[in-house]
């Protein structure tokens, strides 16, 4: 995840003035379609800035995380010092887990909410305890509520590895954990001493010490930008980070600035931009009856300017409507706060429809953007990339697997045919003793390519994640993450610059939907 990503102005340029047909995009970079989007009917792009416009080096950024919890959980809350000793290992954990709280249990489920595979800390769960636990109720459980805590930012896979590590640990030293930290308390444990962590400051202190240890340099950004603006849209950004942050962020994502004090910060970047929005408190940002007021930001201080020596003051009239007065005549406008209402007012759009939001935030930015107002939206999966390619190279590899799934099933069809007509037929004992042969010929060919398939299947979701598989799918069927993303994202990609490689005015459409009694007769 190291080095520079992207592109330069000059490859943003030959793709989208490329002659009538499509250009050629690489796998991991293409946009991926659920949902109808005409670019000619959206006249305002929006975009988140963690794990958005800046993307986070997981290897330095999510251990810094840990590392900040860790210590909390011991000076804080009294958690063993030989925590301290523990390492954190970010290639483990993927979106779209589940934590059962009050179990210790991590789970991966498909699209129906079946357990796929679950661990026990790390220890994997077996097949025979899974079913027990999770298949063997009347009632469905819709694993909500407050006993399970859903993976879906990669802001959480710290948090889930460490959940994981103090229950192996709990589990191994019990006498080192007092009786009254079950699970439960663990997990919580663990979220009080993360926000802690994002309370003191101390996480985004380090990111802006050094912004090149701990997010990406991306080239496509800017060019990105800059063909939104010159088609004519108009572009803005809505963080839940304070302005003095999103300000050295965005200083070293579009410049690779560092902070060497505050007089190496430019205000350059803002150029990009119609408006910015920081401590948006998505996703009640995106409620219109969240009565927040709006503020606007001295960008050279970063002070609000209608406030009382730091006490906001109420507007007159409506505050889910009213601006702030006299806003002064710069290109682009930073506030603080608000609501949707607010933005609308900014934009001057006449739909929530001409909206295309991007973001990397399942619920906080995309669910609520698309379900609640309408916006177009657009989610960021880096995990994409690579699952994308690994995926287009694996074609021979999915060939053999159906071969495989195909044989089985004939092979069972087959099996239960002669079962039923050795223990429901008419036969002489020849013919008994003919199919009783031809039965255990079928029963060792079946147990073999069973083993076969299973271990083919294996091997292939291993390429993908060695202990998770497939991001997207489990076993056959799309996994949780892979449901919610066709659910509420009209398009996904891998980078937000990628957006950049298309035509301003390019129609996204998306494939035909089949229903299995379909895909069998048109895949054929």
């Amino acid at each position: 995840m190291d080095g520079v990503i992207g592109f330069e102005d000059g490859d943003v340029a030959s793709l989208i003035s490329s002659p009538e047909g499509k250009p050629t995009i690489d796998i991991g970079k293409q946009i991926f379609c659920n949902s109808a989007v005409n670019m000619k009917n959206i006249v305002a792009v929006g975009f988140d800035m963690d794990y958005t416009l800046a993307q986070y080096k997981p290897d330095t950024f999510e251990s810094l995380a840990y590392d900040g919890t860790i210590e909390k959980l011991v000076t804080n809350l009294g958690y063993p010092k030989e925590l301290l000793e523990w390492s954190f290992d970010w290639t483990y954990m993927v979106r779209g887990l589940v934590l059962d709280k009050k179990r210790g249990n991590v789970l991966k489920m498909d699209r129906h909410k079946y357990v796929k595979v679950a661990y026990h800390g790390f220890r994997l769960i077996s097949k025979n305890e899974k079913v027990a636990t999770y298949g063997n109720t009347f009632t469905r459980d819709a694993f909500d509520g407050p006993d399970y805590a859903h993976i879906d930012t990669l802001f959480s896979l710290a948090e889930a590895y460490l959940f994981a590590q103090l229950v192996d640990f709990k589990d191994s030293n019990p006498e080192k954990m007092s009786e009254v930290k079950d699970y439960y308390c663990i997990y919580t444990d663990v979220r009080s001493a993360i926000d802690m962590c994002h309370r003191d400051g101390s996480l985004k202190e380090m990111v802006a010490k050094d912004p090149k240890k701990y997010i990406n340099k991306d080239n496509s950004i800017v060019p990105m930008l800059k063909m939104l603006k010159t088609s004519g849209r108009a572009v803005f950004m809505v963080t839940n980070s304070l302005w003095d942050y999103t300000n050295v962020v965005m200083n070293f994502v579009f410049g690779a600035r560092t902070m060497d004090g505050d007089s190496s910060l430019s205000l350059d970047w803002l150029q990009h931009f119609d408006f910015v929005i920081t401590g948006s408190a998505k996703p009640g940002f995106f409620h219109d009856e969240n009565r927040a007021n709006i503020f606007m930001v001295e960008t050279d201080s970063g002070k609000l300017v209608n406030t009382d020596n730091g006490t906001p003051l109420a507007q007159v009239g409506s505050p889910a409507l009213e601006l702030p007065n006299q806003i002064p005549n710069k290109h682009c406008k930073v506030f603080q706060g608000g609501n949707v209402g607010h933005l609308h007012k900014l934009l001057n759009v006449g739909s929530s429809s001409q909206v295309l939001y991007v973001g990397d935030h399942i619920y906080g930015d995309i669910l609520r953007s698309k379900k609640v107002l309408g916006w177009r939206t657009m989610l960021i999966v880096p995990e994409l990339e690579k699952e994308a390619r690994v995926l287009s190279s694996s074609r021979e590899t999915r060939k053999r697997l159906q071969l495989l799934r195909s044989e089985r099933d004939q092979i069972e069809d087959q099996t239960h045919h002669l079962k039923w007509s050795l223990e429901h037929g008419n036969l002489d004992a020849g013919e008994r003793e003919k199919l009783t042969s031809n039965l255990e010929v079928l029963q060792v060919q079946g147990a073999r390519v069973r083993a076969s398939h299973q271990e083919s299947q294996k091997s292939f979701h291993q390429k993908f994640h060695p202990v998770w598989g497939q991001l997207m799918k489990t076993g056959y069927q799309n996994s949780r993450f892979a449901h919610q993303v066709e659910r509420f994202a009209c398009l996904y990609t891998s980078q937000v610059g990628n957006l950049g490689l298309y035509p301003p005015a390019k129609y996204y459409r998306p494939g035909e939907d089949l229903m299995a009694h379909e895909s069998d007769v048109l895949t054929k």
